[in-house]
This record gives structure tokens, C-alpha cells and sequence, in this order.
């Protein structure tokens, strides 16, 4: 299908130097800056959960044409939202991009993990700058088109690590970076997620249900699975299945364990507790101690079945020597109660260990957030020094805030203004984090009665080719479908 061209893709007639031209694989963009009294147009994708306060913000800075939702009663209710009561209400992102794609200057994309990208690359491709949930993608393949898709086109993107917004984590980078902490010697992030639930042997059908239902009460069994059928028809009323299901394989619709937020914990669909909360916690050492492109990354789990996120997992990751650095590990912990030993932090004087934090460990002293959002920190055995850094503009709180950078990013046509573009930053992190499900993936065997199984396969990265380079020795099955996905007709991902 031929795809519409944007009003902005293309100046025409104009000199490089006279509109700041973008240049990419030898085509020069337009950066796409607006006049101060220019509208915004926006379109909002997914409008519950997240995607509630996210087109909630974006409509402070815009004019909202167009939202779309699978649920049809979430569309409904935001549309009688004020600032949302003339925009046009679709299920489908492709008829609301084929429909206004011309007009629509930003659009937010806020679905579940696995439409990120098909979602985002549709957007980009039309000339559309983007604010997309984290994880940016599913995908690492997906996370590397996204920042290479949104360089070539020039237009302006953000990442929903709404943290990055934060001046305190922006003055933690700029101490970090300043030496402070002395040569950096290892990273660990530990999460009270996962929230929902994850876990082997939790996939339902309707021939599974009954089945079950004929062995636990054979008498009422056919009246039981009458009531479950009225159920799905009912809930199947108000979502959108096949669409729901986006570029995903295809299954069985079940109540609850999918739609609206259990689906974070399926491999299909979701990144499980890393993908959910390390673009929040990874902000300040990603930027501060140059955590890409690692190496190689290994892990140990509680058991999965290769459908379900494990209850809970540990992942090593080491990154090369760099020109600022030596080589260093980044150590991951989920699950509540699950952390690094008690005498990582000891040593720096931590007695009460936060739920979820972050510790940066320097041969002179330790950086120490026990926030998911790096909205506080503490220097341990250093003291502060005089730093400069970007403060964000205040327009409400950091997750507003950080709405409002991709807006003045658009209104000034500089991509870079957005401190988690997907090229310098949202692209390369979302890589470096989703690698580490690739272990995970190796690491399928827990231990007895649920408890953490043994080290798993390790994987051995390229970066730069996107590549496991020992992916022949590996034991474990289909580690390169976490790669790069396949996108069935109608959606388009290269």
C-alpha cells in the first residue's frame, strides 16, 4: 500500500542552510519547526492505563484531531474527556494515520509493548514526531529501526521514562560524569516488580477450562463453561481482539490474564519487570556510566515456560572497557524482596535497603537512589561537587514535564532538545535492556518449589550487527526470535 506523503517530509525548493535540513542516508529533511503561533495537532494511541494521563498531558500543548483505542468503552470514555470531545475515535492506528496523517504534527503511542514500533514506525515514516511509552519496543532489532527511522525522517521523539525530566536525576548524571565517584567499578538495580502476575503454566483456553471444569465438578460442568463462553463474548464486545493482538501470534482471547494490564508478564506481548521499570531505573547509569553495547549477559530465574515471564530473575551484564571507564558489570534484581547481598551496601554505610533503587559503586565512593525515578540520591564516603546541567521546564511535574520537552522540541524543530530522543539516548538503552531478556529467555529452569534456579546459559553479544555470536552452541531454543520479530500481513516493521 502506497503511504501518504506529510506536509512536513519534504521542503521543496528551499536551501539546506535556509530550513537547518536534517541529513540522512544522503536525503535532507526538514527539522519540522513550527511558527509560535502555529497549532498543534496531536493523536493519542492507547488512551487507557498509562496512555490516560499520556494524552491527558499531551492535550495541554495541543490540539488532540484523533485517539484510538482497542477498547472500545476506554475510547468512548476518554472522548467525552474535555479537549477530547471533537476528536475522531478509531480502533485501528492505520485508518487513523491513513485518515490524518497529513495534519497530525505528535502523536503518543502508549499501547502494550508489542505495538510500540508498528505503532511508532508508521508515525515516523509519515513525517509524525512521536512520544512512545517505555520500553520504546519489544524488541531489539525494533529499538535499533526506531532510533534509525526517526534520524533519517528528523522528527522529534521522546521515550516515557518520565524521570529523565527530573532535574535531581539530570544534577546525578552530571555529578557521576564529573569524577566524583572515581573509576566506576559496577552498577546494580533492583525492582519491587513485578506487580502483575508471571509465571509458568499460566496460559488458559476454553478447551483447557473445560477439561478442568469436567474434573473438578463433572455434574455442572456443562453449565459451567456456558457462563465462562458468556463471559468472553461479553468482554469480546468491548475489545477489539485481532487488533489487540497487532503484530503478536495469534491466540485465545481469556478474561484477565491479558487485557488490560496482565500483559506485561507474556513474552508475546509484554518485556516483564526489566523492560517495565530499567528505562526508569537505568536514566542516570546509562548516561553517567556509558552502559552500551555490552558484551555479553547472563541470568538465573525462578523457571518459565517460554510463554510467561518468570516471578523473578537476576541478570549479569558486562560492558567493555571504554575510553572513560574500565570494564564494568551491571547486576539486575526483581521481584520485591529480591536485591543485591546486604554487603554491597554495607560497605557504603546502607543499613535499610529501599524496595527499588540503584547503587553506582566508584573506587572513591558510591552513588545510592532508593527511587525508581532517581527523584532522590545520596553520595556515600564524597561529597557534592559544583556541577552544571540542564534544569527541565516546570510545567506541572516531571511527567508533564517531560511531555512538554517533545512539544518545545516541535515547536523549535531540534530533535535533541528531548533528552530521550530515541537516537542519543531511548534507542541504545531500550537495546541494552532488552538484551537482557535474552538471558532470561536462556535461563528457563528455576529452582525447587519456585525458588531461583541455577546460572543459565550465557549470551554472548555483537552490538554494533545485533548479533548473538554464539548462538550455534546455544542449547536454549529460539533465543534470535527476541531479535528481531516477524510482522504478519498488513503491518510493516523494515
Amino acid at each position: 500500500m502506497r503511504r501518504p506523503t506529510s506536509r512536513r517530509d519534504f521542503m521543496k525548493n528551499v536551501t539546506v542552510a535556509s530550513v537547518g535540513a536534517y541529513v540522512g542516508h544522503g536525503i535532507a529533511f526538514s527539522k519540522q519547526a513550527l511558527s509560535a503561533n502555529e497549532e498543534i495537532n496531536v493523536a493519542c494511541i492507547g488512551v487507557g492505563g498509562k496512555g490516560g494521563s499520556d494524552s491527558s498531558n499531551a492535550s495541554q500543548f495541543g490540539n488532540v484531531v484523533a485517539i484510538c483505542d482497542v477498547d472500545r468503552k476506554t475510547l468512548e470514555d476518554k472522548g467525552k474527556a474535555d479537549k477530547f470531545k471533537a476528536a475522531e475515535q478509531f480502533s485501528d492506528f492505520r485508518e487513523l494515520f491513513a485518515k490524518h496523517g497529513k495534519k497530525i504534527d505528535i502523536a503518543t503511542i502508549s499501547t502494550p509493548d508489542h505495538m510500540h514500533a508498528p505503532a511508532t514506525l508508521e508515525a515516523m515514516r509519515l513525517g509524525i514526531s512521536c512520544y512512545t511509552q517505555k520500553p520504546l519496543t519489544r524488541t531489539i532489532h525494533e529499538a535499533r529501526l526506531m532510533a534509525t527511522v526517526a534520524k533519517e525522517m528528523g522528527v522529534c521523539t521522546q521515550m516515557g521514562n518520565q524521570g529523565t525530566a527530573l532535574d535531581s536525576s539530570r544534577e546525578a548524571i552530571a555529578q557521576i560524569k564529573s569524577g566524583v565517584l572515581g573509576t566506576l567499578k559496577e552498577v546494580y538495580a533492583w525492582s519491587n516488580r513485578p506487580v502483575w502476575d508471571q509465571g509458568p503454566g499460566r496460559r488458559m483456553t476454553l478447551a483447557k477450562f473445560a477439561a478442568q471444569a469436567k474434573k473438578e465438578d463433572a455434574e455442572n460442568a456443562e453449565k459451567i463453561v456456558g457462563k465462562k463462553k458468556e463471559e468472553i463474548a461479553k468482554a469480546l464486545e468491548r475489545v477489539d481482539w485481532k487488533l489487540w493482538l497487532g503484530v503478536a501470534p495469534p491466540r485465545e482471547f481469556w478474561p484477565s490474564i491479558y487485557h488490560t494490564f496482565q500483559w506485561r508478564g507474556w513474552w508475546d506481548f509484554g518485556s516483564g519487570a526489566l523492560g517495565d521499570m530499567a528505562c526508569h531505573q537505568l536514566t542516570v547509569p546509562f548516561a553517567s556510566c556509558g552502559l552500551r553495547d555490552p558484551i555479553s549477559v547472563v541470568a538465573k530465574s525462578t523457571g518459565h515456560d517460554f510463554d510467561s515471564f518468570p516471578a523473578s530473575s537476576v541478570i549479569k551484564f558486562e560492558f567493555p572497557e571504554t575510553a572513560e571507564r574500565p570494564a564494568i558489570p551491571f547486576w539486575w534484581y526483581d521481584r520485591k524482596e529480591n536485591k543485591p547481598p546486604m554487603e554491597v551496601f554495607e560497605k557504603h554505610g546502607i543499613t535499610s535497603v529501599s524496595s527499588s533503587g540503584v547503587l553506582i559503586v566508584g573506587e572513591k565512593g558510591a552513588f545510592y537512589s532508593s527511587d525508581d525515578y532517581c527523584g532522590k540520591y545520596e553520595l556515600k564516603g564524597v561529597e557534592k561537587v559544583k556541577v552544571d546541567y540542564e534544569k527541565a521546564e516546570s510545567k506541572g511535574g516531571y511527567d508533564v514535564d517531560n511531555m512538554y520537552e517533545l512539544f518545545r522540541a516541535k515547536r523549535a524543530g531540534e530533535p535533541k532538545i528531548c533528552k530521550s530522543n530515541f537516537v542519543d539516548r531511548a534507542g541504545p538503552l531500550t537495546e541494552t535492556i532488552l538484551l537482557g531478556n535474552l538471558a532470561v529467555w536462556a535461563a528457563a529452569t528455576g529452582g525447587a518449589d519456585g525458588s531461583m534456579g541455577d546460572w543459565g546459559e550465557k549470551v554472548e553479544w555483537d552490538a554494533k550487527n545485533l548479533k548473538v555470536t554464539n548462538l550455534a552452541s546455544l542449547k536454549t531454543p529460539r533465543v534470535a526470535d527476541l531479535i528481531k520479530p516477524k510482522y504478519p500481513e498488513g503491518y510493516r516493521l523494515d
